[in-house]
């Protein structure tokens, strides 16, 4: 491992990332008015004492759209304080800044200004909290950029089509190009990635010596059909995706194993609602990049007020209290108080040792009431603690879970009370749900001419990528292949039908139903103008009924998830390069690919990763570094 001195030398790039510091929130609050302002002041504190090349935010500075006068004031106050000054910038400009800051009325970068002394550049895209409004179009990121404090990027004002084009940096020999897209409705910017109108343009020469940076501030996890951004809509070249608007801390990179790029998720700097993401410790990021080699060390914020969070389910405790007992109310509440108090004391214990840390902890108690309990009163509870914790009118919250009714039945005897449990589905897929149906369904309504496996795959299909027609293109698929079998055998009458069914068996020259029903489902798709295909996993063949290994289980809150596929044409290419319509996913193969070949972030030993796909010699990655470890880039 190197020193930190030899590490950051001429050629190395020094990034502080962050995301969601949403300056203005409750500022008007007699206990939590500061904290965003504190935590701002301690970010930029941490660029200056690092010394980083710029600053990279990815949306969201202000939680409102039009920030108060003090808002403003002390934001101007803590960029012209920690962001302006004689140190020289070491890195620079290659790209056309005309076309970068379009919208500016400066349209150059701010420390190539000659009325302005900058010594740590700011980069950011808007969020949407912090959106351009009005006839104007002008958003508070604007007023930064027009006093020359924050160079804002990444906006796009057609509606039609969006071209993104980098901000190409240089320092010494490494090549950095920064792309950035503000925030924009999901829905509109999903139809965007689904239809081809979203380009990201590249440099013409030496593509393949750039390290591509990609800011987006976007629904990461799953929110609906079409309200978030599916990681497998980013072109593949990209190395390293930060991603705001999530304000759950997962700073460490993760690798896109279909990509092949990685994400790091910074988080929000200060809790914006009592909910489980906020109560991971935030973090930011000050990420190193050299040549094709990065590493990122995650730096814990100490100003960031204290959030613990606790789920109480009263059912589960029946030995404390049941719904029939006497006084349980009071049984109940007592029992809450003494969870607060343990949660106050464990804030108490972590916070001796550093003064930055506000006093007061955020406490929120989720208590589960179902099963017969009735709640108390909150706003009493919660008057208990007013000199104790910043959130005193809402420390306890009731939650009631959906109850299902045990014994509902259908027409056939079907039990979907005991299918549908918490515990018979909990890990399960669509097509073990299926399967577990058709096993406890009576014979009436067994399959006889699909599989389950098949009906599973094509219900995760409609399920999973909006499929519409899976089901039934499977359906027609194997009710047309199984009235022209019966034609050559001549079967004519009904009892002869079943017989022929019968001796043909279920998995009898049926395990291709599934690849053609699917096929002609996307073939219609295509006839309806969705040329589509989202996915990178291979079809699934139908060669029997036996149960396949489950994926692995992905962590998060469905982030990633699957959308409706996967563009079928390349939409990274060169700033002057054609772009052939409807470049078909097979042509991708004879395309040199630039990430082929390249080693991402070899500093440390990563665990081994399968690669996604044979073609692309897989990108290495390292976890994150200790704060109380120097960072390293080996063999660079």
């Amino acid at each position: 491992m190197t020193s930190e001195n030899t590490l950051d030398d001429e050629d190395t790039f020094k990034i502080l990332i962050a995301t969601d510091i949403h300056l203005g929130y409750l500022e008007k609050d007699a206990v939590r008015g500061n904290d965003t302002f504190n935590t701002f002041d301690e970010i930029l504190k941490c660029a200056k004492q690092n010394q980083v090349d710029f600053i990279l935010l990815g949306g969201d500075l202000f939680h409102e759209n039009k920030p108060s006068r003090r808002c403003l004031h002390s934001c101007i106050s803590l960029l012209r304080k920690y962001c302006m000054g004689d140190t020289p910038i070491l890195f620079d400009v290659l790209s056309d800044q005309a076309v970068n800051f379009s919208n500016s009325k400066f349209p150059w970068v701010n420390y190539q200004d000659e009325n302005l002394n900058i010594s740590i550049p700011v980069f950011s895209v808007h969020g949407n909290h912090d959106d351009p409004t009005g006839a104007d179009g002008l958003c508070a990121l604007d007023l930064l950029s027009s006093a020359g404090l924050v160079n804002h990027f990444g906006r796009s004002q057609s509606v039609e089509r969006i071209e993104i084009s980098p901000v190409l940096l240089q320092k010494g020999s490494t090549k950095l190009a920064l792309y950035g897209i503000g925030s924009i409705p999901d829905e509109r910017l999903y139809r965007m990635f689904v239809n081809n109108q979203v380009t990201m343009l590249r440099p013409k020469e030496d593509q393949d010596q750039w390290f591509n940076l990609f800011t987006i501030h976007q629904n990461r996890s799953k929110h609906g059909a079409t309200n978030y951004i599916p990681e497998q809509f980013l072109d593949d070249f990209l190395d390293l995706v930060v991603w705001g608007h999530e304000h759950e801390c997962l700073i460490n990179p993760r690798r896109n194993e279909q990509r092949l790029f990685y994400v790091t998720q910074p988080g929000s700097s200060v809790a914006t609602s009592l909910s489980p993401g906020e109560a991971v410790k935030k973090h930011i990021g000050l990420l190193r990049v050299k040549g094709r080699k990065m590493n990122l060390q995650k730096i814990p914020l100490h100003t960031v007020r204290q959030f613990f969070i606790q789920d109480l389910v009263l059912s589960e405790h029946p030995d404390l209290f049941n719904p029939d007992m006497p006084k349980v109310n009071q049984r109940v509440e007592a029992f809450c108080q003494e969870k607060v108090e343990a949660m106050i004391e464990e804030a108490e214990r972590d916070r001796l040792g550093n003064p930055l840390t506000p006093e007061k902890p955020l406490i929120r108690l989720r208590v589960d009431y179902s099963g017969g309990f009735e709640a108390f009163n909150a706003t009493r509870f919660s008057q208990k603690f007013v000199e104790q914790v910043a959130n005193p009118k809402d420390v306890v919250h009731f939650i009631r879970q959906k109850e299902y009714k045990a014994k509902v039945k259908g027409e056939e005897g079907v039990d979907f009370g005991q299918l549908l449990s918490h515990s018979s589905t909990e890990g399960l897929r669509v097509e073990d749900l299926i399967k577990e149906y058709f096993l406890t369904a009576e014979k009436t309504v067994q399959l006889s001419l699909l599989t389950e496996q098949g009906m599973g795959k094509a219900v995760q299909e409609y399920v999973d990528k909006e499929e519409k027609d899976a089901i039934e293109e499977l359906i027609r698929y194997q009710l047309e292949k199984t009235q022209r079998h019966l034609q050559q055998r001549g079967v004519l009458t009904e009892e002869e039908i079943d017989q022929e069914v019968q001796r043909r068996g279920r998995g009898g020259g049926r395990h291709l139903q599934q690849r053609g029903a699917l096929n002609r489902a996307k073939a219609h798709r295509i006839e309806r103008g969705e040329d589509l295909d989202l996915s990178d996993e291979p079809d699934v063949s139908m060669d029997s009924d036996e149960d396949s290994a489950p994926p692995p289980p992905t962590r998060g809150r469905g982030r990633g998830g699957r959308g409706r596929g996967q563009t079928t044409a390349r939409r990274g290419r060169g700033a002057a390069e054609p772009k052939p319509a409807g470049r078909a996913r097979s042509q991708k193969a004879s395309v040199v690919n630039p990430t082929q070949g390249r080693n991402i972030m070899d500093a440390f030993q990563a665990a081994p990763q399968r690669p996604s796909r044979g073609a692309v010699s897989a990108k290495s990655y390292t976890d994150e570094v200790s704060p109380s470890h120097s960072p390293s880039l080996l063999a660079l």
